[in-house]
């Protein structure tokens, strides 16, 4: 296999189209678009709210390994090769988050030849979005702090405030901490701890929010604390009186982002919420729009069908009135050996034993994405190391699950590798016959809902709750948020709660250590295991290989 340059080289290389030709594509007129230079643009919001045409396609996957295994480059390869293939295909996809970019992961838009540009643009402040949710959050945070110091009419406890801060970046040393310290005129002494912003409930709120109107309904809805005193009455953000201010930042980060692919189709790349952390999908607004403007829409959701895939069904799917009909499972080579027990730093070693083993890993994700009513096509991604032995056990295992199988080559050749899952896609829409459904009912109580997800999608027995989360569960069924749908926090690399427990693990337990309201994005997030909100950075960041070159350029970004 040819060698192939880095993904930002290639993204440097690349002859964008001016986006109000890429715009026209979709039938948008250059009044319906705000530039933000010659190849970005925010849509015009009411373009959301017009009938809908498209077809709604998902891109989820297997547990991924440390590195990535091509989700998103998955979703970019193939909307180009439908457009490559004479479809009108547009594809939806999350804003990266400034963390994980200087963290571990580099770059997040694609990779190869499959990627979404402005690269440089999109990985760093894009067009402000992520900016105008941090000022809301924390215009939040100053408001609520300030109603502290200035005589606290609302008898709010400072103990019970749940509202946290927020940054677009891993910082362990934020997690836990005080403030309001050196006296009266610096607040009132609390504990306070940061979340990253993809983890904020402003990003949820403007990733499902449906118009202006309902997401000011949602932010009036954010619960920051309770009072004093026994009734332990919740107190919101419209209480505040922080409603108008926060919509006025969020006036333009609610439009979606139009970019466009490598291959010059168009892109929506709009809100970021984490998969493992938060519903991890992008906006339902970006969706909406792009099923009012092509034949065929194509979206990813975070980690694997465990995390992204569930939340994307049984929130986003549940909100927003989706009808998705296809979903595509990648799986690699690489990741099932890891499951399979292969040694992370030998995954470029043939081996058909760790690869067997690791199978059972594909079948859990084929079945749990199943039982939601929609047919599955697996896409085998395909990385140099690959020897032919094994991708063709991968092929045939999925073949006898009774799924479609495609092998998927976009990173290494873009939209032309990606031509035969491509028409596996135009087949499964054209049997039709999906029927989706969400897993669980809404109204069942939160317990109930958790072990629903932990025995029919993780594949264990149930969950076990320590005693604060015991509490919250109970206190949150009080006031009224036990009939919503709950975000689970959980690790991406396993089924389990522990990220070590590789494969397909079975009637194991998972611990909830808290539960916490998300009331303005209309659910309530579990946190199992050790999962954090807060992600820190690795010994050698990414942060460290990047640069600026004397012409401008940049280099290390991924």
């Amino acid at each position: 296999m040819p060698t192939v340059p880095s993904d930002i080289e290639i993204a440097q290389q690349a002859r964008m189209r001016p986006i109000v030709d890429v715009a026209a594509d979709l039938g948008l007129s250059p009044d319906e678009l705000d530039l933000y230079g010659k190849y970005k643009a925010k849509v015009a919001l009411d373009v959301s709210q017009r009938p809908p045409r498209g077809r709604l396609v998902l891109v989820t996957g297997i547990n991924p390994t440390a590195a990535g295994e091509g989700k998103s480059t998955t979703l970019v390869g193939v909307t180009q090769a439908l457009r490559r293939l004479g479809k009108d295909a547009v594809m939806c996809m999350r804003e990266p988050s400034l963390g994980p970019v200087f963290g571990v992961k580099g770059g997040a838009a694609g990779g190869g030849y499959a990627q979404v540009v402005p690269m440089e643009d999109i990985n760093l402040h894009f067009t402000g979005d992520f900016h105008a949710i941090a000022s809301a959050h924390s215009l939040l945070s100053a408001l609520l702090d300030n109603h502290l110091a200035q005589g606290n009419a609302l008898n709010i406890d400072p103990r019970r405030i749940t509202w946290p801060r927020t940054i677009d970046m891993n910082d362990r040393a934020l997690r836990d901490c005080v403030i309001g310290l050196g006296g009266v005129g610096n607040g009132v002494p609390r504990e306070e701890r940061w979340v990253i912003i993809p983890a904020s409930e402003i990003m949820a709120i403007v990733a499902l929010a449906s118009s202006r109107a309902d997401l000011e309904e949602r932010l009036s809805r954010i619960i920051v604390g309770a009072t004093a005193g026994a009734s332990r009455t919740p107190v919101r953000a419209g209480d505040l009186k922080a409603v108008g201010a926060m919509s006025l930042l969020l006036k333009d980060a609610i439009r979606p982002n139009l970019v466009q692919t490598l291959e010059g189709g168009p892109a929506l790349v709009h809100a970021g919420p984490f998969g493992n952390i938060a519903h991890g999908c992008n906006s339902l607004i970006a969706t909406k729009t792009g099923l009012a403007l092509a034949d065929i829409v194509l979206t990813e959701a975070g980690f694997g069908s465990d995390l992204g895939a569930e939340k994307f069904f049984d929130i986003k799917c549940r909100f927003g009135g989706l009808n998705p009909e296809v979903a595509v499972l990648v799986a690699t080579v690489r990741a099932l050996k890891l499951n399979g027990g292969a040694n992370k730093k030998e995954l470029a070693t043939e081996d058909l034993g760790a690869l067997e083993r690791g199978l059972p890993n594909l079948a859990a994700h084929i079945e749990n994405v199943q039982q939601f009513g929609v047919p599955v096509i697996v896409a085998i991604n395909r990385f140099t190391s690959d020897t032919d032995r094994e991708l063709a056990m991968v092929a045939d295992f999925a073949a006898k699950q009774g799924v479609c199988v495609a092998l998927n080559d976009v990173w290494a050749r873009g939209g032309e590798g990606g031509e035969d899952l491509a028409r596996e896609i135009l087949a499964a829409l054209e049997r039709g016959g999906a029927a989706y459904r969400p897993l669980y009912d809404v109204k069942l109580p939160i317990r109930a809902k958790i072990d629903t997800i932990v025995q029919k999608v993780y594949g264990g027995s149930g969950a076990d709750y320590s005693p604060k989360a015991d509490r919250a569960i109970d206190y949150l069924e009080s006031i009224g948020l036990g009939e919503t749908p709950v975000c689970m926090a959980k690790t991406q690399y396993s089924f389990t709660d522990d990220p070590t427990r590789l494969g397909r693990p079975r009637d194991f337990r998972i611990t909830i250590n808290d539960i916490y309201p998300a009331a303005g994005a209309g659910f309530v997030v579990a946190q199992a295991g050790d999962i954090m909100t807060m992600p820190g950075l690795p010994k050698e960041p990414a942060a460290e290989r990047m640069a600026i070159q004397p012409d401008g350029s940049i280099v290390g970004l991924f």
